[in-house]
């Protein structure tokens, strides 16, 4: 029996079903939406169809579905249009950043920058693209461009000093459709690039822009999956669920206020919450923000809005409160009370005794309810969550630590500040001065997150990058300081910088492995070492599929070591290699995936269900040490090499684990098969 042989018939034996094995570590993930459908193509056998700023395809021979995206391929995000070249046999997609993709009928995508990099003093808006041949005209803010989808290449540029709409080409002349000008044409042997060559003609007529029915009913029958839309402002991960909602204002949002929304991702299953409210309460559904999973029950959810508290069971609105029911009150703008279409509750949390606490923000005299399990409001309210006689406007971010304490921000520029609340004691603590461990201001406008680490220290991100409020400092109510890291620059110099410093920390999470995740407005994620002193990556939009450079917010799912990053663009996830510590060593909750590792496979070898900072040894059955380190949470990655760099024979290896006192060992296995 050859070794090969020998070693695929462990497979059975060997074989570990984890959800994780599917997402090699490091790989990235797009969720996004297709619902919205708005245009249809035709390309040989396929169908493509743009879907909420999305691409996806269907193959009428296999009746397979395909998505495309950065991890599939794709250039950029958020599609504007898209044009089927039968000449050429390629898709043109225009995005909005005017960045454009061809696409093949093969799947190979062809990225051409040119008019994307092209610094222009004109508007360069893409109104619509019309083709004729290999070459697809681009319909912009000055006159039209040339693209030679053939070639892959822009051919030409055509300034008329006027926005066009549409255009096309009859006879010998081309035409030039403009709302604001109305119609112009040129001959074709003319000399396209002189202005005088284009010669009034008519008055504009629209162009009806619709689909072909038959492709749309077409289309109307796929499904694709994914959400619903692509608003995400905030997530939290809860019994293996990732709960998300979206449409609260928020500083890199483009848009101050989408529909309310709640998307619940299982898997790669989604839940989406019922929305269609008005009917019933009367208000809209706008701003969704605070979501609230009640312990005992994971099916019943409440969510905060713009115009209330709306209670969920499975998905179903069964309770819907605001200041006609309850306590909760109306914000005030300028001296006078609002009505209903703006009861502010952005912040939302359960304690330990099962009862929801509510922050109601920029009213008269509420700020901070208490819902009892047996349904009674009671008013907590503080003076510290007050302002000349307003209550702040951006109370937000409210979770519960380790310690039992509710922590929560207000992410506001007039009282910007860090808050936590005994719920026991009924006992608030407020730090809103922020002054460093050297002694020196902070000058900071928003306080917009927060984070406690492993050891029981609070991060929370600020306009002036993260700051640390540590565990000795809390109850020191007038003396307290934050901390800002310094990280030496090893130059010689015996300098140091803040960490992050001036950098906008919009979301923050802490992985299994004491790590920091910080998003940023603008400068996408880092990551950084548990011992604050390393950047471990930093993604951006230009080196990784990170969908946006705007983060909104981070979740981690603690048991697989996926991150998850809600951009003003989507959502999408990046395999970390951390994973939440087992309490206590496990020989049955330890194991390796791939396992077994097929030939042909170069990636990481990923090993779980470790303990804090582990002792790990790759050694064969021989006990020949192959390769050693320390595990990130509960996670050690191989690369299936040996201490020289080569990669290991096909055989048995042992994982032997032992925590980092030396003690409580742990064994599994890995086949390897080359």
């Amino acid at each position: 029996m050859t070794i090969k042989r020998y070693f695929l018939s462990l497979i059975l034996l060997l074989t570990v079903a984890v959800s994780a094995a599917g997402k090699g570590m490091g790989t990235w993930k797009s969720y996004l939406s297709y619902s919205n459908i708005q245009w249809v193509e035709q390309g040989g056998n396929k169908l493509y169809v743009l879907a909420s700023s999305s691409l996806y395809s269907y193959n009428k021979n296999d009746k397979s579905i395909q998505t495309y995206d950065k991890t599939s391929g794709l250039s950029d995000m958020d599609i504007r249009f898209i044009g089927w070249n039968r000449p050429a046999r390629r898709l043109v997609i225009v995005y909005s950043d005017y960045n454009i993709d061809l696409l093949d009928d093969k799947g190979n995508v062809t990225n051409v920058p040119d008019y994307y990099l092209k610094m222009l003093t004109v508007d360069k808006t893409v109104n619509g693209i019309d083709m004729s041949g290999t070459d697809c005209y681009l319909s912009t803010g000055f006159g039209l461009v040339r693209l030679n989808v053939a070639k892959a290449e822009v051919t030409d540029s055509y300034n008329l000093s006027f926005p066009v709409n549409y255009s096309y080409i009859e006879g010998n002349y081309i035409y030039a459709a403009s709302q604001s000008n109305g119609l112009y044409r040129a001959l074709l042997t003319a000399n396209l690039l002189d202005r005088n060559n284009w010669v009034h003609t008519g008055s504009y007529t629209a162009r009806p822009h619709t689909m072909d029915a038959d492709l749309l009913a077409q289309a109307k029958t796929l499904n694709p999956g994914g959400p619903k839309r692509n608003t995400f402002i905030w997530t939290a991960f809860h019994n293996n669920r990732l709960y998300t909602t979206g449409g609260y204002f928020d500083p890199i949002a483009d848009n101050w206020e989408n529909p309310g929304i709640v998307q619940v991702l299982h898997g790669d299953e989604w839940e989406i919450y019922e929305d269609d409210f008005p009917s019933r309460t009367g208000y809209l559904y706008r701003g969704t923000k605070a979501v609230a999973v009640d312990p005992k029950n994971s099916g019943h959810v409440y969510v905060g809005a713009r115009t209330g508290l709306y209670e969920f069971q499975s998905g179903r609105m069964v309770s819907f409160y605001n200041r006609d029911n309850s306590i909760l009150q109306a914000a005030m703008d300028r001296g006078k009370e609002l009505d209903n279409n703006y009861v502010l509750v952005n912040g939302l949390a359960y304690d330990r005794d099962g009862n929801l606490w509510v922050l109601n923000s920029q009213t008269k005299k509420e700020n901070l309810i208490r819902l009892s399990r047996d349904g009674q409001m009671t008013s907590f309210g503080k003076p510290e969550l007050m302002k000349d006689g307003v209550g702040l406007s951006g109370l937000s971010q409210m979770r519960l630590d380790s310690r039992g304490l509710l922590w929560f921000c207000n992410d506001d520029w007039r009282k910007p500040g860090l808050f936590s609340y005994d719920p026991k004691n009924d006992r608030l603590n407020a730090y809103t001065r922020f002054v460093n461990d050297d002694g020196n201001n902070i000058e900071l406008t928003a306080v917009h997150c927060w984070a406690e680490d492993m050891e029981g220290d609070i991060w929370t991100g600020t306009t002036a990058g993260p700051l640390v409020l540590r565990r000795s400092q809390m109850n020191d109510k007038d003396g307290y300081r934050f901390v800002q890291v310094k990280v030496p620059r090893n130059d010689g110099s015996n300098l140091a910088d803040y960490l992050l410093a001036g950098l906008d920390i919009t979301a923050m999470a802490i992985d299994g492995g004491g790590r920091k995740w910080f998003g940023t407005k603008g400068n996408g994620a880092y990551l950084i070492s548990a011992d604050n002193m390393t950047q471990v990556q930093h993604f951006l939009t230009s080196n990784s599929n990170l969908l946006s450079n705007n983060v909104q917010s981070i979740s981690i799912n603690d048991a697989t070591g996926e991150v998850f990053f809600a951009t003003d663009k989507g959502l999408c996830s990046y395999m970390g290699d951390a994973t939440k510590a087992a309490d206590s060593p496990d020989d049955d909750k330890v194991y390796a995936y791939p396992n077994p590792v097929k030939p042909g496979y170069t990636g990481p070898i990923t090993i779980v269900g470790l303990t804090l900072n582990a002792d790990v040894k790759i050694v064969t059955t021989n006990g020949v040490l192959v390769a050693e380190g320390t595990s990130n949470g509960g996670t050690f990655v191989w690369n299936g090499k040996d201490k020289n760099g080569k990669r290991v024979a096909s055989g048995i290896y042992m994982v032997l684990s032992a925590d980092e006192n030396g003690d409580n060992g742990t064994v599994c296995k890995v086949a390897v098969v080359n």
